[in-house]
């Protein structure tokens, strides 16, 4: 399996303590797209910052590749979200000093790719946007930077996709088109696909369909 969660559990403290998540195991494998979704405040964005090694467990084990995050430092953390996760969140994040394909080929700077042209061009072309890599951000309408930013996660064809509610700043029109897209380029490269929402439209487009509750996982 490419991702194995086991009775993960984290809690906040504070003023007041707070429980957020318990009991959370999952088995995910190359080429397949989920949807997670639960009431809001029940965690999903805490389970997805924890898969990507943000933010660390309570207890149980998150096993990427067979590599166990909790047992990773820092550095080796940061390379594995570098090397082999990629992300897609309702906030575009992209630069808007750059231009498109610049702002695509972020994730190939930071591994110190030797040819940054040839995959983000090929990627452009993925998602339909082939002849707008010299554009501005601002010249783009939400849809095509929500593309921009599929593209940017993509492109150094990770291992795990995560999707933070990704269409929520989106018309209907572009969050199907937009959604649609994502599971297209997901299924690609052959990578395992989370999909956080709160949209039984966006849960819809996903292989399988997960809630989120006070005591782990379940199927919809």
């Amino acid at each position: 399996m490419l991702l194995r969660i086991e009775s993960l559990a984290k809690t906040y403290h504070g003023l007041r303590e707070r429980r957020v998540l318990r009991e959370v195991s999952l088995v995910l494998g190359a080429g397949e797209y989920i949807a997670v979704m639960g009431e809001s405040g029940i965690g999903k964005s805490t389970l997805l910052n924890l898969v990507a090694g943000l933010d660390r467990p309570d207890a149980g084990r998150i096993l990427l590749d067979g590599a166990e995050l909790g047992l990773l430092d820092d550095d080796a953390l940061t390379r594995l979200r570098r090397e082999s996760m990629g992300f897609v969140f309702q906030a575009f994040h992209i630069l808007p000093y750059l231009t498109v394909a610049q702002n695509v080929a972020l994730p190939l700077l930071l591994a110190d790719a030797a040819d940054t042209a040839t995959p983000v061009q090929a990627m452009l072309e993925a998602v339909r946007l082939g002849d707008r890599g010299d554009s501005l951000p601002r010249e783009l309408s939400g849809g095509e930077l929500q593309r921009v930013a599929i593209a940017r996660a993509l492109v150094h064809r990770p291992r795990l996709v995560l999707a933070d509610e990704p269409t929520g700043n989106l018309d209907p029109e572009s969050a199907a088109q937009v959604l649609a897209l994502l599971r297209e380029r997901v299924k690609s490269v052959n990578a395992a696909g989370i999909l956080v929402t709160h949209s039984h439209a966006a849960a819809a487009t996903a292989d399988r369909v997960l809630i989120l509750g006070a005591d782990g996982l379940r199927p919809a």
